[in-house]
């Protein structure tokens, strides 16, 4: 069989959700009051998108074999990202072979590797990657799992990340991760509401039901493991992203010191096999949880599960809906994915990137079978509805 070759690569921009679930309106649990490394300043304390987190917008890349074949993927890099992808990564793309993804990472990444490593270099990186797959699952007419080597299990199963851990359990999710709403900055009642705000959630669930707090990066080493002490008494699944994700020294101090059986997990805002490595050898978590939109897309993914599994530790993607299902389904030290709730009250489930993709699987009951990934690349389309704007071309 004659392999395509890439006639052309597109990078677009689109406001409104989708790749940037922080790209919300007024009124959304996602933006309420929120822990954050900025907290430590009054005016950027009750919202995140005071300080900028919505900023970029979503990324969308998309990939056209001469066949006609075309593959796509998002991320968060917005404009920023269609730069690079335009004027620097298109070169390493088209006139390729569908089949050369391996090579095609390889080149992007070390040719911008003097100004980029991670961060939205890296996110373009994996929205490009992510296409390339779609690509390559369109034309041999197979899902992405199947292209990964195929299912180890029948259905996925999910924890709800969202301000209603109650509501989640009864959607049929196996837990529910709060974000944590109030950091050192204030003070030991900010700890007493962040404490109360925890056994209000356990007396309302019971004690089955996965309890976690998400801390996005907003801790001290001492204020975690505080926390993480007084919150074993209302039995904390984990603890989530205390520190920054460079102080790989804090978390492996912090892993040491939090009570037995409580977990320590990150790796959401980490990049690359290097990035993961360091957190892996350094004994610094339980569970590592990169985004396959920001980590180095499935190519990378692939190396990092690897690196997860020879160390004993789980690899459970932040978010990233069909994009980690069709990972994870093929790896048993996945055994368990996460959803992020993003209708504005986390009382309903909607698409991981609502609106922007068509025909996104979504877990009912908690759970998701494995007969809704069996369509060819990751089994999603563009929202025609959601207007895309093409602001570089090469």
């Amino acid at each position: 069989m004659s392999v395509p070759k890439i006639k052309h690569i597109r990078a677009s921009v689109v406001r409104g959700g989708g790749g940037d679930y922080h790209d919300v309106e007024d009124g959304h649990w996602i933006d309420d009051h929120i822990a954050t490394p900025m907290a430590r300043y009054p005016e950027y304390r009750q919202s995140r998108r005071s300080f900028g987190i919505n900023v970029l917008g979503t990324l969308v890349v998309e990939v056209e074999a001469d066949d006609g074949t075309k593959g796509f993927a998002i991320t968060t890099a917005g404009e920023i990202g269609a730069f690079i992808v335009e004027k620097h990564l298109a070169r390493f793309i088209e006139g390729r072979p569908v089949t050369d993804i391996e090579r095609a990472w390889d080149q992007m990444y070390f040719s911008t590797q003097y100004y980029g490593r991670r961060g939205i270099v890296v996110n373009a990186i994996s929205a490009v990657d992510l296409a390339l797959w779609d690509l390559l699952g369109k034309w041999r007419e197979e899902p992405v799992h199947a292209l990964l080597g195929g299912p180890v299990r029948d259905e996925l199963v999910f924890y709800a990340t969202g301000a209603r851990p109650d509501l989640a359990k009864q959607l049929g999710f196996i837990g529910g991760k709060l974000p944590l709403q109030h950091g050192p900055a204030e003070g030991e009642e900010g700890l007493k509401q962040n404490l109360a705000k925890l056994e209000d959630m356990r007396n309302r669930v019971g004690d089955d039901f996965w309890l976690m707090y998400d801390c996005w990066m907003s801790l001290d080493l001492n204020y975690a493991t505080r926390l993480a002490h007084k919150a074993h008494e209302f039995g904390l699944k984990w603890i989530e992203e205390c520190l920054s994700p460079d102080d790989y020294w804090g978390y492996a101090e912090l892993r040491r010191n939090i009570p037995r059986g409580m977990l320590v997990t990150t790796g959401e805002h980490e990049a690359t096999r290097w990035g993961f490595r360091m957190l892996l050898e350094m004994g610094c978590c339980d569970i590592i949880q990169p985004d396959v939109n920001w980590c180095g897309g499935i190519t990378e993914l692939i190396k990092i599960s690897a690196l997860a599994d020879a160390h004993g530790a789980l690899m459970v993607p932040h978010g990233s809906g069909p994009y980690s299902y069709h990972f994870c389904c093929t790896r048993h030290n996945s055994p368990f994915n996460e959803i992020i709730m993003s209708a504005p009250k986390a009382d309903r489930v909607l698409p991981a990137f609502h609106p922007l993709l068509v025909n996104e699987p979504v877990p009912e009951n908690g759970r998701l079978k494995l007969s809704a990934l069996d369509k060819p690349g990751f089994g999603v389309e563009l929202n025609p509805a959601c207007t895309l704007h093409r602001p570089y071309t090469h």
